[in-house]
């Protein structure tokens, strides 16, 4: 509370200033009563310091006495409060007493007039007296306070004693140059001698020479205390560190820097520069022989980085105005006079740099002075090699190369836009920019004044450009050659773009290529492609800079490409070129329009140098070219939203003529090479990238593409990089990843997906990333996912793996077919699924050949799922042919028919495992087929004879029989009509001869039977015939064992869905089985029908009249009576049948 007091009384009285400047009362709202208390005691407002001048400053002496023994008894014990309040009082007192004596000057004194030689009244001549008094006491006061530099340094302390003492100091010091100025003032420019007192010089002291005396040792003073601050202050901290300690301190500086300057106006005395340039050149050079000495140390640790240093704060305090508060505009006038003789100094990089940022910091603030701009030029033109790093900062103290041609321009722009002074960027620019690019912010500041358009550049560019030809180019190192294109970039950004650019080129065309080293040859043409970047940003023409540079480039390249080149001379030219690859990306990166000429750029190097790149320099060319192409979709579809075009851009129809001549360019130069690597086995993946955009280029432009392309180029390049068996999994793959992401999604392309997965599982048995990218993106295809909500499928895009996903897509068009009414909505769902297959057989033709188990496997599961999740679209006229021949080729192929030649093990695996798909399939297709179905059935006949063989064992075993695919095709949960036509195609006769391996195929009927809980009669009773003639024809003890279990389990099936009533399809069944063999087993017949009949005898009962009458018909036919054998069997069997069987019986004997 004590030190915040304090402070505010200070201020206000410094404050005081103003009024000071413009003649007003120094304290118009104190002393306005007859008597004022002083010290204590109360004296006449108007007349006590007239008549007691000696003891109101006698008084003020015993004050300040008191005041420093305050201090040297004072202790840091917080507990003696008393003494910090006595300290202030006492303080209090004497700014009291000055401000009175400032008052009285103001209000009470008159000018001395000539003394008349009659009487005058002892008051007017103390009156008279007291300007003399008022300089005695006042100088007496300096020789009592002394001079700030001889304060102990204790009084710094926060503790209130010693702080009010060396406060009361600073208002004493500016006090008496306050109230000698009042006084000057008053006495109207005479001079007041006093009578007693000579300076310290010996001269006789007036209020002059008194003012001026204190002055330039307050000044000096100041400057001692700052110089003790700059003996801590490092060269980072060069801005950030203050002269003051205090505020007071920097507010003392601030009023005597407004009052110099205001003495300097009205008076014409000297400015404040004036004096403290006086006091610097002896902290510089010393005291001169003859002159005075201030008293200022010889041991300054920098003389010249402290004058820097001090007069770039001062300078920063003169930006105050009178009422304190910072103003953008300069209020004291510059000091540039002294400065440039500063400038003229050498000095390594860890002062220069300071020195530079000082300067700079001047600039700001006074504005630019073209002197200074030409003395640091000359200093640095000689100099450009040097490295400008400070060693002790470490990395950041190291100069830099810019590896690319944007870092290199946004260095140069980062120094035509200076920060201001008070931000923190700019006060840490020593450790972020050498002194050059320091330099360069004063180059750019000078350029771009806006007070004189044009004369800057005019004054500047003589002196830069003469320093440059063809010795001093071929002399630059490659930090030399850096600093030339920064300076250069920076003269073209804030000059004369064009002027300076083309003189940039042309001294850089100096540069003979073959004496050039590779890395300066990158740096130069990163300098090019950094100027181009500038053209195009002004939105000016790149041809003719941009065709030399890509001249140099194809000559760089037809080197690289040349077999005689040495490995290490291919290896050092490929820095230049790779830097040519990627500013060229940059600069179509940032490319507003792309209507620039930038295809100049693209040259025949680019024929040159792809087919001579090795792997990773290939994988840099091809990643350019991708940029190139992506650039140009995007600017397409800018121009179709033109709103955000910069102001220049030409009108739509002059950037489409500028769009057809860049894609031209990059289908001459990069589609050839691209199109001959297609066909590698390890492509690099930047080859897929740049096929998907030269396609959306064909699809957006195809008038561009080359006449070998020509008429359909986008199905040609699609043909190229996507229907080609030879090519490259991974390529297909990420190559339509690409197509899909850019929004692509023709149905050929989803029929690549299918033939995707068959290339991807056929290569690898691990799921690849880039597969599950496509799989992804397909089922997120509007088209695809309309097909799974329609179906009801849920897809789970981000979790589906590729092969699970192709069959929810596949199961996805058979189900939407299903329920689907109109026979427009069907005929269009059947033309679209076979746009998504296309020609499918033409293109698994390879794995077929080659025969690979994860080809063959892939292959037969995907079609399998077609025709079975299809079988009612296949099955339609249209698609009818694509069945037939999957039937022919997959399931039927003649290297299967052939007897005399072993079948291939990979094929009969894959159709083990997919068979029931495509019998599933052909059974339903064959039942519901309009036209074909008749050949259908006898195909689905043949593909069931031609498996049920080849897959059962010799002898029927348990495993063998459950795991038949025959078998797993006919088991159903729920009876479907492509049960009952399997089941009509399983066990057949061949006249009277049965099939072959009976024992087994009769097991696995048993086994179908037992795993299809049927309850249809109608279904169950199409195996009964085959059944009832196994057991008649064949008397091998397994086969008729079969055969009864069959015929035990249709029978008990049946009845039980009848409920023990007669089935009337087992009876229509049992009475066509007796008529077609009554002829020739008529006692294998009635053997057949015993086992019916311990079954079901009612079922039998209702034969009776059938068997009797052919039984009589039979003894007829042959003439020879009673057939006593036939009888005895008949009657056999009719005892098996009850009350009905009995009545027979009965009938016969009456015979």
């Amino acid at each position: 509370n004590y030190i915040i007091t304090s402070l505010i009384k200070f201020l206000s009285i410094s404050l005081c200033y103003k009024l000071l400047l413009l003649k007003l009362d120094p304290s118009p709202t104190d002393f306005e009563v007859d008597t004022v208390d002083i010290f204590g005691f109360p004296w006449v407002t108007e007349t006590a310091l007239v008549e007691y001048t000696k003891l109101l400053f006698g008084l003020f002496r015993q004050k300040v006495f008191r005041l420093e023994t305050l201090v040297q008894s004072s202790s840091h014990d917080f507990s003696k409060h008393g003494l910090h309040y006595e300290a202030e009082e006492l303080r209090q007192q004497c700014v009291l007493f000055l401000t009175y004596i400032k008052v009285f000057i103001h209000r009470f004194l008159e000018v001395p007039l000539p003394v008349d030689e009659g009487f005058v009244h002892p008051y007017c001549e103390l009156e008279a007296q007291l300007p003399s008094a008022l300089v005695e006491e006042l100088f007496g006061i300096t020789l009592l306070i002394g001079r700030l530099k001889d304060l102990p340094a204790n009084v710094q302390s926060l503790f209130p004693p010693s702080w009010h003492l060396l406060h009361l100091h600073l208002d004493i010091h500016w006090c008496v140059l306050e109230i000698l100025h009042l006084l000057g003032q008053k006495m109207m420019g005479q001079v007041v001698y006093a009578h007693q007192f000579v300076d310290l010089t010996g001269e006789t002291l007036t209020n002059v020479s008194l003012f001026e005396d204190h002055l330039n040792n307050l000044l000096c003073d100041l400057i001692i205390v700052a110089m003790n601050k700059y003996s801590k202050v490092r060269p980072t901290e060069t801005l950030t560190s203050n002269h003051y300690y205090c505020a007071c301190t920097k507010e003392l500086w601030i009023i005597l820097i407004h009052l110099l300057e205001h003495r300097s106006k009205t008076q014409h005395t000297q400015s404040f520069w004036g004096y403290v340039n006086a006091l610097l050149q002896v902290v510089l050079k010393g005291v001169l022989p003859g002159d005075r000495d201030p008293g200022l140390p010889a041991n300054c640790k920098d003389p010249l980085g402290f004058t820097w240093w001090l007069i770039t704060h001062l300078a920063q305090l003169g930006m105050y105005n009178r009422n304190g508060t910072l103003q953008n505009e300069k209020q004291l006038e510059d000091n540039w006079s002294f400065v440039l003789e500063l400038l003229k100094s050498s000095l390594p990089e860890e002062q220069m740099r300071m020195l530079v940022h000082c300067c700079l910091s001047l600039n700001l603030m006074w504005g630019s002075n073209v002197s200074a701009v030409n003395t640091l030029w000359e200093y640095y033109s000689k100099n450009l090699n040097g490295l400008f790093s400070v060693p002790w900062l470490g990395v950041s103290g190291l100069g830099s190369i810019s590896p690319t041609p944007l870092t290199l321009l946004e260095q140069a722009k980062s120094c035509c836009s200076p920060e201001p002074m008070t931000s923190a960027s700019h006060a840490q620019l020593y450790r972020s920019a050498n002194s050059f690019l320091i330099f360069l912010r004063m180059l750019a500041l000078h350029l771009s004044q806006e007070s004189a358009p044009g004369a800057p550049w005019r004054q500047i560019k003589g002196r830069i450009y003469s320093k440059f030809h063809a010795r001093r180019m071929a002399e630059l190192s490659e930090s030399g050659l850096h600093n030339f294109l920064l300076l250069f970039l920076v003269l073209a950004r804030c000059g004369d773009l064009e002027d300076a650019a083309g003189r940039a080129c042309d001294l850089l065309s100096l540069l003979v290529p073959r004496s050039v080293p590779p890395t300066l040859c990158a740096l130069q043409w990163r300098g090019q492609l950094a100027l181009l970047l500038l053209f195009g940003g002004h939105g000016l023409d790149l041809a003719p800079l941009a065709s030399k540079l890509s001249s140099a480039f194809t000559d760089a390249a037809r080197e690289f490409y040349l077999k005689t080149t040495e490995p290490a001379r291919r290896t050092a030219l490929w820095h230049p070129l790779s830097t040519y690859l990627e500013g060229t990306a940059e600069l179509w990166q940032t490319s507003a329009t792309l209507c620039q000429s930038e295809e100049s750029l693209l040259g025949e190097g680019f024929g040159l140098l792809l087919p001579a790149c090795r792997t990773a320099e290939l994988n840099t060319a091809l990643s350019f070219l991708q940029t190139a192409l992506t650039q140009r979709v995007r600017q397409r579809f800018n121009q179709l939203g033109s709103s955000d075009f910069p102001s220049w851009a030409p009108p739509p129809s002059v950037v489409k003529e500028r769009h057809l001549v860049v894609a031209v360019a990059l289908w001459t130069h990069f589609f050839p090479f691209l199109r001959g690597l297609r066909l590698s086995q390890t492509p690099p993946p930047q080859l897929a990238d740049a096929a998907a955009g030269f396609t959306l280029l064909a699809l957006d432009m195809p008038s561009s593409a080359p006449q070998d392309l020509q008429p359909h180029p986008l199905q040609a390049i699609i043909q190229c990089f996507g229907w080609d068996e030879m090519l490259c999994p991974l390529l297909v793959t990420r190559y339509l990843n690409h197509l899909l992401q850019n929004g692509y999604s023709q149905p050929f392309v989803l029929f690549l997906f299918l033939l995707t997965n068959f290339t991807l599982f056929s290569a690898s048995k691990v799921l690849d990333e880039q597969l599950a990218e496509l799989t992804r993106l397909v089922l997120r295809l509007p088209e695809i996912d309309s097909l799974l909500q329609r179906a009801s499928l849920q897809s789970t895009a981000s979790k589906l793996e590729p092969k699970p996903a192709l069959a929810l897509f596949i199961k996805s068009v058979g189900r939407v077919y299903s329920t689907l009414q109109l026979l427009a909505e069907r005929s269009s769902l059947v033309c679209k699924a076979l746009e998504y297959v296309g020609d499918v057989l033409k293109f698994i033709k390879p794995y077929l050949l080659n025969r690979s188990s994860d080809g063959l496997q892939l292959t037969y599961w995907t079609l399998g799922c077609v025709v079975k999740h299809w079988s009612p679209l296949l099955a339609t006229t249209k698609a009818q042919s694509l069945l037939l021949r999957i039937v022919d080729v997959l399931l039927l192929p003649h290297s299967l028919l052939q007897q005399d030649k072993a079948s291939p093990t990979q094929v009969l695996s894959a159709l083990r495992d997919t068979l029931p798909l495509y019998l599933q399939g052909l059974s339903v297709a064959a039942s519901v087929s309009q036209t074909q179905g008749v050949y259908l059935r006898q195909q689905l006949r043949n593909v069931i004879a031609q498996y049920m063989s080849r897959f059962l064992p010799a002898t029927p075993t348990t495993g063998a029989v459950a795991n038949h695919p025959v078998l797993l095709a006919g088991c159903e949960a729920t009876p479907t009509p492509r049960g009952a036509v399997l089941r009509r195609t399983i066990l057949q006769f061949k006249g009277h001869a049965p099939p072959h391996r009976l024992a087994a195929v009769l097991s696995f009927l048993l086994e179908l039977l037992r795993r299809n809980n049927d309850t249809d009669p109608d279904l169950l009773t199409i195996t009964l015939p085959p059944a009832l003639r196994c057991l008649m024809l064949v008397n091998e003890p397994q086969v008729k064992r079969l055969s009864a279990d069959c015929l035990q389990l249709i029978v008990e099936r049946c009845l039980s869905a009848v409920r023990d009533q007669p089935c009337e399809q087992i009876i229509t069944v049992l009475r066509t089985f007796v008529e077609e063999n009554e002829a020739l087993y008529e006692l294998q017949v009635y053997s057949v029908l015993e086992t019916v009949a311990i079954l079901s005898p009612s079922t039998v009962s209702s034969l009776i009249p059938v068997l009797s009458l052919s039984l009589r018909n039979t003894e007829q036919k042959r003439g020879l009576g009673r057939n006593i054998s036939l009888r005895n069997a008949y009657k056999s069997l009719l005892g098996l049948l009850g009350e009905a069987g009995q009545a027979e019986l009965v009938s016969l004997e009456e015979d």
